[in-house]
């Protein structure tokens, strides 16, 4: 789990880069075209990139996912619901930070000094004006606006991966990776051929799915998928091969809104 910088007023370093704190008023957080106003803070990494043991269980994916740009969340985390969810987040201090902001893809659960997010280095800096990240990551938290947004990932359907865990005929664990639009995978299930009926996975943590004992052969796999339109069924046919690896992902093909 990622944990929140503890914040002095004093100079620190952070990827070999020497900081001087520098104290701004913030301008005042207004919740404006469903914007929700909150703070952000970002923690500690050798590479200023995200962390593989977060608990959503992306790995080393959700390290280097969106350039970086990754964090940690408190509620939004919706106990492992959120990881892979978007967000726009704008930083609220104009003079150190762009009206854009970035988007960050949630790959951790953390919880702050009344933070919503707690952000990769490489995030947190994104928020900066030209040449001013450095008095950005001095300022430690900062008050944000923020907005679930869809995931843009261009070329890649929904894609899916078999945990590193996962035993060969014995257990099998997945996990969605590249889950563009604003979906949620709220349930996961394998078809059983010889019973003829669906299997639920279970919600072993973060975002991974798993089940003792799967179907031979090539595995049919369906999504719950929850969304602004409700809740449907996506099914992806011999979405698992029947020679599956642990570590390797598939690809379904599917593009969801």
């Amino acid at each position: 789990m990622a944990q929140p910088l503890s914040i002095t007023f004093t100079s620190f370093v952070l990827c070999s880069t020497t900081l001087v704190m520098m104290i701004l008023l913030p301008s005042p957080c207004v919740s404006q075209d469903t914007f929700t106003c909150s703070r952000a803070t970002y923690y500690g990494s050798p590479d200023c990139l995200g962390t593989p043991t977060g608990a959503c269980g992306f790995g080393e994916f959700g390290r280097t996912v969106n350039g970086g740009g990754v964090g940690a969340v408190s509620s939004l985390y919706r106990n492992g619901t959120g990881c892979g969810a978007c967000y726009q987040v704008r930083c609220t201090i104009p003079q150190l930070c762009t009206t854009d902001g970035m988007t960050i893809v949630v790959t951790d659960h953390g919880e702050g000094d009344h933070t919503d997010f707690i952000l990769s280095p490489r995030g947190f800096t994104q928020f900066a004006r030209p040449n001013m990240a450095q008095h950005l990551m001095a300022y430690g938290v900062v008050d944000i606006e923020y907005k679930r947004v869809s995931c843009q990932y261009p070329g890649y359907n929904l894609m899916f991966k078999v945990h590193e865990h996962s035993r060969f005929c014995e257990y099998l664990a997945l996990i969605v990776i590249y889950q563009a639009g604003q979906s949620d995978i709220t349930a996961v299930e394998l078809w059983q051929e010889d019973c003829k009926e669906w299997r639920g996975m279970r919600k072993a943590y973060g975002g991974v799915w798993d089940i003792t004992s799967p179907p031979k052969g090539a595995i049919n796999v369906r999504f719950q998928v929850t969304g602004t339109g409700g809740q449907k069924w996506v099914q992806v046919s011999n979405a698992v091969p029947s020679d599956w690896k642990a570590g390797v992902a598939y690809d379904t093909a599917i593009q969801l809104s």
